[in-house]
């Protein structure tokens, strides 16, 4: 497989020379300093992978609408309306975009929206996340994606952190409780608080290079795949 990497922090790093080791051949890399030289580049590789930050989107975006070349990519803190472009770039190429792609988390999101929907009349939901002191969002692009899981609809208010009186909570709440400290790779625990007991589910990254496999396993299924976006529930369970 040929690549081009968007982003040369440890995700970057991590992926190029996991890539590397496999066989696979890196036709280029790009990092905010440079991230232009991209717009010169003509089709040049099977996948893009993108692991940078959302600022670099638009000069991705552009690449693959003009080659046509898939799109891998797991940034996070995307706004509104750069998801909606992102949806849009399907129509030019296969684009995968998750969150966190460890096989582990993809099972846990399977397995909340099964059992959501049974505890969550009689349940109290939060939701811990925990990640090293260098990451820039809150909450974490996981801990987003496992609330798709928890509330489909988007029927519940979000409460992320609690301080003063704040009185009672609602039971159509979900707190969200973002951590951060040392070098922890990811933790999310989602806890089910009902009458008398208590249910957890929680997922731990020992460290990046579950991320950073997944990713290059999932790209090397991207190639020949119909344009559109995918997400891991739809590659790994066929949905």
């Amino acid at each position: 497989m040929r690549y081009i990497l968007i982003g040369r922090g440890r995700m970057g790093r991590l992926i190029q020379e996991t890539a590397q080791a496999a066989g696979d051949e890196i036709e280029a890399a790009f990092g905010r300093e440079d991230l232009e030289r991209l717009g010169k580049l003509g089709r040049a590789a099977d996948v893009v992978i993108d692991f940078s930050r959302p600022d670099a989107f638009a000069e991705i975006a552009s690449y693959v609408r003009r080659t046509g070349t898939p799109l891998l990519s797991g940034t996070t803190g995307f706004t509104p309306e750069q998801l909606r472009q992102l949806e849009s770039l399907g129509s030019s190429a296969p684009v995968l975009w998750s969150a966190n792609f460890s096989l582990g988390m993809a099972v846990l999101y399977r397995a909340l929206r099964e059992v959501s929907g049974v505890l969550k009349p009689d349940f109290d939901v939060e939701l811990t996340e925990t990640h090293h002191n260098q990451k820039i969002d809150a909450p974490s692009g996981s801990a987003k994606l496992l609330l798709e899981a928890l509330d489909p609809r988007r029927e519940a208010r979000l409460v992320c952190g609690r301080e003063g009186s704040v009185g009672r909570r609602r039971k159509d709440e979900i707190g969200v409780h973002s951590l951060r400290g040392g070098t922890v790779a990811g933790i999310h625990t989602v806890h089910f608080f009902g009458p008398d007991e208590e249910l957890e589910f929680t997922h731990r990254a020992a460290s990046r290079q579950i991320f950073v496999n997944g990713a290059l396993h999932m790209a090397r299924l991207l190639p020949g795949k119909p344009n559109g976006v995918y997400d891991l529930q739809k590659i790994l369970f066929g949905e």
